[in-house]
């Protein structure tokens, strides 16, 4: 059944999820009749995208806050004037790094209780490239055969920081020094546990829930034993009929569900610079299909 919508005009991006919002100034306070067709949309399609919002941190920050409760991120610093935003920055000169988000993920899904999504705001993007990319874990879940689904919603999957973690990056990868990125700490060698399939709690629908950069294994198997399952489902969810992409232009907004939806920052804009706040939304621990934590 089509959504309809009279507050706010909605133009799907791809046939699996995303969506350009038009019609609505984040800059002022929100009726509540508005916000609540943004929060469906947001339910529908998953990654909704607003252009041309000229925003300052305390408008980015009072937007985010209808969404939910504000996290600070594990193992990044964060802005000092603005604690709750981070500066997603990459330097003009600096070229054959690593940067933040690039590689398929869900937000810190080594938490016990991983973020509800995110708030990023454009300040400065190259003239092409440094897109962003989503991929849809509803439709990824509902493509698997039911043997596979039936045999998923039985399993959790251990998912560690150890990117963050002591030995866990390469010494001789180049990371970006515009990010503070804080590694080799203890405590995010830790894994936990959550359901690989988990059940949304607003719309009710079952998401795959794992990812490369975080999740390390199925609980109560080895690492190696876990690998060429898990190899499949990273490959399988990020199909290009799964997936959409963000174009960014300066003063451009986005939010995502990181519940059930994976996203990867482009890096192929070596020479130019690209600045982006960022805020996180609380979440809550993951629900598995069968009703319960991990």
């Amino acid at each position: 059944m089509k959504t309809s919508y009279t507050r706010i005009e909605v133009r799907p991006m791809a046939g699996a999820l995303g969506a350009d919002i038009q019609g609505v100034d984040l800059a002022r306070p929100l009726d509540d009749a508005t916000f609540a067709e943004i929060e469906r949309a947001f339910h529908d399609r998953l990654v909704l995208f607003f252009h041309d919002q000229r925003l300052t941190p305390e408008q980015h920050l009072a937007f985010s806050r209808r969404l939910g409760p504000l996290s600070r991120s594990p193992y990044i610093k964060h802005m000092d004037a603005y604690p709750d935003i981070i500066a997603v920055l990459k330097e003009a000169d600096e070229r054959n790094i690593s940067t933040f988000g690039n590689a398929w993920h869900s937000d810190f899904s080594f938490l016990e209780e991983p973020p509800l999504g995110s708030v990023l705001y454009a300040r400065e993007v190259p003239d092409h490239g440094g897109d962003t990319l989503f991929a849809n874990m509803y439709d990824a879940y509902d493509a698997l055969s039911e043997g596979m689904q039936s045999m998923l919603g039985d399993l959790n999957a251990m998912h560690s920081g150890r990117p963050y973690g002591v030995g866990g990056v390469s010494a001789d990868l180049k990371v970006s020094r515009s990010i503070g990125i804080e590694r080799n700490q203890a405590e995010a060698d830790r894994e936990v546990a959550h359901p690989v399939v988990r059940v949304h709690p607003a719309t009710g629908r079952k998401a795959l829930f794992v990812n490369s950069i975080y999740t390390t294994r199925f609980e109560g198997m080895t690492e190696a034993e876990s690998r060429p399952l898990l190899d499949f489902l990273y490959a399988h969810a990020i199909r290009p009929e799964f997936t959409c992409r963000l174009r960014w232009r300066t003063n451009d907004l986005a939010i995502w569900d990181n519940r059930c939806a994976m996203h990867y920052a482009v890096n192929d804009y070596d020479g130019s610079r690209r600045l982006m706040h960022r805020t996180t939304i609380k979440g809550e621990r993951p629900i598995s299909a069968r009703g319960r934590n991990a």
